[in-house]
């Protein structure tokens, strides 16, 4: 998601969120496991990233329920860079050389492709900031768009008054470039909710993230298998149960919101999962009722989404309500949906105690920062990637790969460190599902 809510400016700076909830033992044990395990951890993630190529860049959308903290969704053409804590601006463009030298040991010019849509300010704001730290690395770059409607430069200014300068983007043969600037590296910003636009397939020079990991062909249902798996391995390494790190879910087949079409199939998969749910929550003494999140499988925006406490959720939706679960952003049609076990966030900001969740960047396997999601409107079991919605830096103004053992494990460099542990676990998932895609004939890893 690039042209989202999600991109909107850092509000006013507030103290660090604080946990509110009173079932934070398994959370505790995870961050305590973390701290003792680091040297185990880290010798374990540095083996998988030599195995297995990371994306480009990513940011994940975290959950602290206080007994359980999970990723919720892994966004893998992130916007938002501007609402990053300025002071890891050196540790961005350390990580952007390091990604680039991957991908493209030889490139020194680079076409980045932004949204098609980018007259939102909050975006245009993102895309400054990802061009300056681009730009900082050392690479020579311009923006080149795959609208065909575009026929010569278009000129933006972002509300910092940066200026952006828009080019269609040309092909000649199998090679892109704009004019005469011909670079060896394509990088993507656009999602393809829209579609793949023909202009980028089959190019010679590389394109990250590949264009097999856009919403037209990407479904968060591989992805959490993906993950599931991951969990497990990484479960299995510390000594934890993986449902704490972990959000079960299930996938439907064919659905039709508007026909009324798959209904029952949707309906049967909610009352398996809250009911999968609900032993998790009698093992671990939670006495919360359980939800479930049904998704467009494909798609962001924070569109195409509901919550669900009951089969009858389904039943009864309302004319309006279809409408709304029945296409994502660009208008894509909802046709699938993943189930996700609905994840608690007893974060809360300010003396309002507005509900707030975690997002972590990474760029290449690097954590690079994040801030926190808030909400004044939402409540704790709601989506918070909704109009309405601020960002505040501050309480990612620590490293989040800088634990202190001699603090408690709820100490903030420790809090943050545990948030990216698991956002990287679920780049890890990304780096497997883009693997596979890559390979499709070929054994899972």
């Amino acid at each position: 998601m690039t042209d989202g809510p999600e991109t909107m400016s850092i509000q006013h700076l507030q103290p660090v969120p604080h946990l509110t909830t009173v079932l934070n033992g398994p959370l505790l044990q995870i961050e305590s496991h973390l701290l003792q395990r680091q040297a185990e951890i880290e010798t374990w993630l540095r083996r998988q990233w030599r195995r297995t190529e990371a994306p480009f860049y990513a940011s994940v959308d975290l959950r602290n329920a206080g007994f359980k903290l999970a990723p919720v969704d892994t966004n893998l053409f992130p916007a938002g860079f501007n609402n990053l804590n300025p002071a890891f601006m050196p540790l961005c463009i350390q990580a952007v050389q390091a990604a680039i030298e991957h991908v493209c040991p030889t490139a020194h010019r680079v076409i980045l492709i932004p949204e098609d849509h980018t007259r939102n300010p909050h975006y245009l704001e993102s895309l400054a900031t990802l061009l300056d730290i681009l730009h900082k690395a050392g690479f020579d770059v311009r923006l080149g768009s795959v609208r065909p409607e575009l026929t010569g430069p278009e000129e933006y200014q972002a509300p910092s008054g940066r200026t952006l300068v828009v080019e269609p983007l040309e092909r000649s043969g199998d090679e892109l470039h704009i004019g005469d600037f011909r670079p060896c590296l394509i990088l993507l910003n656009n999602d393809l909710a829209s579609g793949r636009p023909p202009i980028l397939e089959g190019v010679s020079q590389r394109v990250t993230p590949p264009v097999t990991l856009g919403w037209s062909d990407r479904l968060k249902s591989d992805h959490f298998a993906q993950y599931r798996g991951v969990a497990e391995e990484f479960a299995a390494l510390i000594g934890i149960d993986p449902w704490l790190i972990n959000p079960l879910h299930l996938k439907c087949g064919e659905i039709n919101f508007m026909k009324r079409e798959g209904e029952e199939c949707l309906a049967a998969n909610i009352a398996d999962l809250l009911s999968s749910i609900r032993r998790k929550y009698e093992e671990y003494g939670v006495e919360r009722e359980p939800y479930v999140v049904i998704k467009a499988d494909a798609g962001t925006y924070g569109m195409g989404v509901m919550t669900a406490r009951s089969p009858d959720d389904v039943r009864l939706l309302n004319r309006k309500e279809r409408t709304r679960m029945a296409a994502s952003k660009g208008g894509m049609k909802t046709s699938q949906v993943i189930l996700q076990e609905g994840v608690y966030t007893f974060e809360t900001w300010g003396s309002a105690q507005s509900v707030a969740e975690p997002v972590v960047y990474m760029i290449d396997h690097f954590v690079v920062g994040g801030f926190y999601r808030v909400h004044t409107r939402r409540g704790v079991d709601e989506n918070l990637n909704a109009p309405g919605m601020f960002f505040e830096p501050l309480a990612f103004a620590e490293s989040c790969t800088a634990p202190d053992r001699h603090l408690a494990p709820d100490a903030q460099p420790n809090r943050f460190y545990a948030y990216g542990v698991i956002a990287r676990l679920a780049l890890l998932a990304a780096a497997r599902e883009m693997w596979a895609a890559a390979h499709p004939e070929e054994t899972p890893l």
